[in-house]
């Protein structure tokens, strides 16, 4: 596909990398989504503006500092490159860290709870990766090993994917591929558990710790760019780390912490309370009207 013969737009006077166009879908998507559920949860979203600014801003540095960091033989010759992120390099769990130390901070500044804030943006975060995944695709890297025509054919996915995974005379695994349907999955099992009634608060961000570390730890053994430390993957070693912590961070969060939904139930109380005065009222107001009609039926 011709599509595929430039990972760019070239509008002459520029370049838009279809990586970068990736990214920014990414986050217009996350940020609607975390908008949508600021005002379900009546919170003020005049604080999401700076939240969502900054959090980006220090993922997107988290995520290439991470990157960079692990590559640096790749850069001593060009250091210029380390700011040239369209051409790839972005390492998610370096933009998590980055986003997520940010958060922090800002909910601590502004009184906030920093679970509840990162239960309600991990959702963002999935389609970020979910749509960013396809940024790759459009570099031809974060690929696996190689295998043949065949093989791709047997997956049933459609020719420019399989297209696309012909590199330098040779078709490799379509790694972003099975990361980004898996991801929708784990985005669709946390978008029905958080709207549960049962969900405390904490249980979005374990299940995304736990669901996306054993993903990308099985992912991982199949890419043949993996960030090493050593003779270790760095991203499998994380993943480990996450699905540790999303295990215990569940297990406080359902015996120990609020309820994710809290407010909602409070307002479905009133609510409920409100009806049941209103009935009372109007039962009062029906039994006075029979009687006076009653009466004057007598007179």
């Amino acid at each position: 596909m011709d599509i595929l013969m430039k990972n760019y737009i070239d509008l002459g006077f520029t370049k838009i990398y279809y990586y970068s166009i990736m990214i920014l879908i990414g986050m217009m998507l996350g940020i609607y989504l975390v908008y949508r559920e600021f005002k379900r949860h009546k919170m003020d979203t005049k604080l999401l503006d700076n939240m969502a600014f900054y959090t980006i801003l220090c993922g997107l540095l988290g995520a290439r500092i991470w990157y960079v960091l692990f590559n640096l033989t790749e850069y001593q010759n060009n250091w210029l490159e380390v700011f040239a992120i369209w051409h790839g390099g972005l390492a998610i769990h370096g933009g998590i860290f980055g986003g997520l130390l940010f958060l922090f901070f800002y909910c601590r500044k502004k009184k906030l709870s920093f679970i509840k804030i990162t239960d309600i943006v991990m959702p963002a975060v999935l389609i970020g990766q979910i749509i960013g995944r396809w940024g790759n695709f459009f570099n031809q890297e974060a690929h696996g090993g190689p295998v043949s025509r065949a093989f791709l054919d047997k997956l049933c996915i459609p020719d420019f994917i399989i297209d696309g995974m012909f590199i330098k005379g040779q078709y490799y695994h379509p790694t972003f591929l099975y990361e980004s349907i898996i991801n929708v999955l784990i985005l669709i099992f946390i978008l029905c558990i958080r709207r549960s009634k049962y969900t405390k608060t904490g249980t979005v961000l374990s299940i995304y710790l736990m669901g996306y570390g054993v993903l990308r730890f099985f992912i991982e053994s199949m890419r043949t760019d993996s960030l090493m430390f050593g003779s270790l993957r760095v991203a499998q070693l994380v993943s480990i780390a996450f699905y540790l912590i999303g295990s215990i961070m569940l297990t406080i969060s359902v015996s120990e912490l609020d309820d994710y939904n809290e407010k909602d139930k409070k307002d479905n109380t009133k609510l409920k309370v409100e009806k049941k005065e209103t009935k009372k009222v109007n039962k009062t107001i029906e039994k006075k009207t029979t009687k006076k009609s009653s009466k004057k039926k007598v007179k």
